[in-house]
């Protein structure tokens, strides 16, 4: 089951139309060349979770890209009735393929199944909010912007579950790129995930379950639809240090909303919190590494292209923790 609204400014609310049937011109520039931005975060109990760092990062990605796009209010009225819409069917047997993090399911995806790890809540109480907004058809000036909900897929609890088999893919392009190049609309949210895409199906294709990108200057910089993570442990006279990594964002990757999120919990939890330079010999070197995204939350990855990472014991002690401090986010 999915709904569907669109930002229209004859509906203030929003108008619901039919998912299943087609309503965007062939001519729209998100379609044709995916010139658009968008946004997918989670709604627990019908309530959307980051939405204000969301929609933040929607307008930032839009600026980027010189793209007039609605107003938060009105994304905000248009998600509310999507929700609203979406709470009072979500009883009827779904007809749609949940939505995922990685548009499929690699090998730790095969199954469903239920997990309260990674921070989650229920899987029923969850849903997939998308905001979405391209430039519109060609030739016109007028963008077209629309809100979808629906359902959680089980393979994202089956990846926080059981963890994840990762290899590293070069990404192309050195990390001062994005300072050099910013036509390229690095560090924005862009519907031209095509090269992403193609990543995950590669890393499939190879057993794996998932990739971290690299720079050709060797340096670690995010999933095709996550965040990177790394923890070390070390002792200070008998007490333990806990300290918590991700890359920089002058590499030009995306800022992450849901790692931002667990940083700030992570700190007034007593961590100690760190930015890049990440090499691959860091991930490999670390007591744990995780892939963390909106909808899959926390999923520990256990092997670097066939490497295990740090030990399992200690790894799943972390996710166990740092799992209870996200969820204390959502």
């Amino acid at each position: 089951m999915t709904i569907l609204v669109f930002l229209d400014p004859a509906h203030p609310a929003g108008r619901l139309a039919d998912a299943a049937t087609p309503t965007i011109l062939a001519t729209d520039q998100g379609v044709t060349r995916g010139d658009g931005v968008f946004e997918s975060l989670l709604a627990i109990d019908g309530v959307p979770r980051k939405i204000q760092a969301h929609l933040a990062r929607l307008a930032v990605s839009a600026r980027t890209m010189d793209l007039t796009i609605p107003s938060a209010a009105t994304w905000q009225a248009a998600i509310t009735t999507a929700l609203t819409a979406y709470a009072a069917t979500a009883a009827s047997p779904a007809t749609d393929v949940p939505a995922t993090d990685d548009g499929g399911s690699g090998p730790a995806g095969a199954a469903a199944a239920a997990s309260s790890a990674g921070g989650s809540a229920p899987a029923e109480d969850q849903c997939v909010v998308k905001l979405i907004a391209t430039r519109g058809p060609e030739g016109g000036n007028s963008p077209t912007a629309w809100v979808t909900v629906s359902a959680v897929s089980p393979s994202l609890a089956v990846q926080r579950e059981k963890g994840l088999a990762v290899m590293l893919l070069e990404r192309g392009y050195d990390s001062d790129l994005a300072a050099r190049a910013p036509w390229l609309l690095m560090g924005a949210k862009t519907l031209s995930y095509a090269v992403n895409m193609a990543a995950l199906r590669h890393a499939h294709s190879q057993g794996a379950d998932d990739v971290i990108f690299t720079s050709s200057d060797e340096l670690v910089l995010e999933g095709p639809t996550s965040s990177v993570l790394l923890a070390h442990i070390s002792d200070d006279s008998g007490v333990p240090v806990k300290r918590l990594i991700t890359p920089h964002l002058d590499t030009g990757i995306l800022p992450g909303t849901t790692q931002g999120a667990l940083f700030a919990a992570a700190k007034a939890a007593g961590w100690e919190l760190g930015y890049g330079p990440v090499t691959p010999a860091d991930l490999l070197d670390a007591d744990a590494v995780w892939l963390i995204s909106s909808l899959r939350l926390l999923a520990p990855v256990n092997t670097i292209d066939g490497h295990e990472v740090g030990a399992a014991a200690i790894r799943a002690e972390l996710t166990s923790e740092l799992a209870a401090l996200l969820a204390q986010t959502l």
